[in-house]
């Protein structure tokens, strides 16, 4: 039998698809066997968040741990990073995976120190976009694609959840050089049940965290612009949280969107999914999004910006696709909205999003990486 491992996890921010990322990930490695724990932010997230953490905390052998991490670099950082080395290292990890750019950082800086310490500790990084999404013409950008290659040398392995965020790794940071796998982030079995719309359905949903890169404010404009293109009203939900929900109520209110656009906080994935007909990914940015996943497994219909690992996605249906402007994103709501049936027949099949894109073989393929980890 395979030797049991102790899995750490190490990620900033207990909210969005890293988040969703790690919960499978990790309940997947326990089902195998391992001992998994989770070390992340104690100031992001809301009662949701805190509820799911809570939840997942039962069923981790290595529990869950939260401590301040700052999103951004700064002299707060140095007692933050100092508390959370004490947690990682009271856990003895044999792998300590981080995941985003904070979670990278802290995984392979606190996993060389363990190993300085003659401690055997496998240091792997997932991006999940991350630091990758800064321009690298930009002072932060220029700062972070270094900070980025002097990590890869503590690194045994990188692993990037589509092909598209390995190329912008490539062209924004260098060629890897540590060992590099493409594995895509999986949904399970369950979420393959298709999801009704409610009898009061509204037209459209947009679910995710409430900030520009994910293109709230495109959603709101392009709605309006789709009511005209169609002449008709048009209404929608937008599910979620994050420090710029309060512009996007401003926006709403402005346009005189606000007795059809209604807010709600955030919600499991397929309730959510029951409050509107066609979802909307108005993403400026992405690297391998879950929601787009859940929602093609759930049978909705869709209509998706073209970035990041979204055209991987919809290899074989490229049509729900648009670019990430208000003008393109509503032209494709008009589309999806004028004639349902016909818009149906471009979604990719829930057949082939499960072959490509299932959680088993997701875990099965990292925990191989793991072990050829563990070897160098």
């Amino acid at each position: 039998m395979p030797e049991s491992l102790r899995i750490v996890h190490c990620f900033r921010s207990p909210v969005g698809g890293i988040f969703r990322h790690v919960r499978d990930l990790a309940g997947a490695q326990v089902a195998a066997g391992h001992q998994v724990g989770i070390v992340c932010d104690s100031t992001t997230g809301g009662e949701y968040e805190a509820r799911m953490l809570r939840e997942l905390e039962t069923k981790l052998p290595l529990g869950v741990h939260r401590t301040p991490m700052q999103r951004h670099i700064g002299l707060g950082d140095l007692s933050s990073a100092w508390k959370t080395y004490d947690i990682i290292k009271e856990l003895r990890p044999d792998v300590l995976h981080g995941h985003g750019a904070k979670g990278g950082v802290y995984s392979r800086m606190f996993g060389t120190l363990l190993r300085v310490s003659r401690y055997r500790v496998a240091r792997l990084y997932s991006p999940h976009g991350g630091s990758l999404h800064y321009d690298e013409k930009s002072v932060t950008g220029r700062f972070f694609f270094a900070l980025e290659r002097i990590m890869e040398r503590l690194s045994e392995h990188i692993l990037f959840v589509s092909r598209q965020e390995r190329d912008t790794f490539v062209r924004k940071v260098g060629p890897p050089r540590a060992p590099n796998t493409v594995v895509y982030n999986g949904v399970t079995g369950r979420e393959f049940e298709p999801v009704a719309a409610s009898a009061d359905a509204a037209d459209f949903l947009y679910i995710g965290m409430m900030r520009d890169l994910k293109g709230p404010d495109l959603f709101i404009e392009a709605l309006q612009l789709a009511e005209r293109a169609t002449g008709r009203r048009l209404s929608a939900f937008m599910v979620g949280a994050g420090e710029d929900r309060d512009k996007y109520v401003a926006q709403v209110a402005e346009r005189g969107l606000a007795d059809r656009v209604h807010f709600r906080d955030p919600m499991p994935a397929r309730e959510a999914f029951a409050l509107a007909r066609i979802v909307v990914v108005p993403s400026r940015a992405e690297a391998m999004p879950y929601i787009v996943l859940e929602a093609l497994a759930a049978g909705k219909l869709m209509v998706a910006t073209s970035v990041g690992g979204i055209p991987e996605i919809f290899e074989n249906a490229p049509a729900a696709l648009v670019e990430p402007s208000a003008q393109a994103i509503a032209a494709g709501m008009a589309r999806a909205i004028d004639d349902e049936a016909a818009y149906a027949a471009v979604m990719p099949s829930g057949e082939e999003v499960r072959a490509r894109f299932g959680a088993d073989a997701m875990a099965s393929r990292i925990e191989g990486i793991y072990r050829e980890a563990r070897r160098n």
